[in-house]
């Protein structure tokens, strides 16, 4: 779609129109992710025509104008792939009003060799972390009123090889078991990161060095995750840096 004009404007005006139908206050683009630099290209064209035609429609309808965001990938560029890209950083300052940042899923079931924390803050051993990832946004021109930092409300699981070894990094033979809400191998939403800890004595460990929390049972699972000490100082990174807001992903109720 992105890369055709007249696919572009069809959408764009489809989008538009949904939105006033149902009464929406915005629209919000989640493509994970484009996989090459035309796609990133691509990109920041769709974003600078859907711009101008919401502004467009405002004037002509008199309405206030439908907010225009996206979901976006922790960092501003791709570091960790073989395809070398970056979003288009200009239009995206030009044309949202911002961007929601996916602070989360830095490692996961993708990788069963290994726990780790998906979640990090920090992580003196590499830039895969949520400091990491908002610096590059903000050094590649992004203002910080046009950021909003992602949180996770679920864990990612794994099993450990033995109890032997039970902090992030440890060694780990599999994903953890798929879970009733989550539906899932490897993934735990917190009232299940919270049932293995009461009835299943589990381990709750707050790492500070990657500000996270993380908990393991004698059954072997080990979860990450975020807890009330890891989401206050995260909150108070997002207000230090100025950014515009945060937001949370993944809320499962029973």
């Amino acid at each position: 779609m992105a890369s055709n004009a007249s696919d572009r404007k069809v959408f764009i005006n489809s989008a538009i129109a949904i939105a006033r139908k149902y009464g929406f206050h915005g629209l919000d683009l989640d493509w994970e992710f484009p996989k090459n630099s035309v796609e990133m290209e691509n990109l920041g064209t769709l974003f600078s025509e859907w711009r101008h035609a919401i502004d467009l429609e405002a004037t002509a309808s008199g309405r206030p104008r439908i907010l225009l965001t996206a979901a976006v990938y922790f960092a501003q560029y791709f570091f960790l792939s073989s395809e070398k890209r970056a979003y288009p950083a200009t239009s995206i300052a030009q044309n949202l009003d911002w961007v929601n940042v996916m602070c989360y899923d830095y490692h996961g079931s993708w990788n069963i060799s290994a726990t780790g924390a998906h979640a990090a803050l920090y992580d003196p051993s590499s830039n895969i972390s949520t400091s990491f990832g908002i610096g590059s946004w903000l050094h590649s021109g992004v203002s910080p009123n046009n950021i909003v930092m992602g949180m996770p409300l679920y864990g990612r699981s794994w099993i450990l090889k033995s109890l032997d070894e039970t902090g992030i990094g440890a060694p780990a033979m599999a994903a953890g078991p798929k879970q009733t809400l989550s539906n899932e191998k490897g993934v735990m939403f917190f009232s299940e990161i919270r049932d293995l800890i009461n009835q299943k004595n589990a381990t709750e460990v707050f790492d500070k060095d990657t500000v996270s929390a993380y908990s393991y049972s004698s059954g072997m699972i080990w979860v990450a995750y975020d807890n009330p000490d890891s989401v206050a100082t995260k909150v108070s990174f997002a207000k230090e840096r100025r950014l515009l807001g945060y937001f949370f992903w993944g809320y499962q109720s029973r």
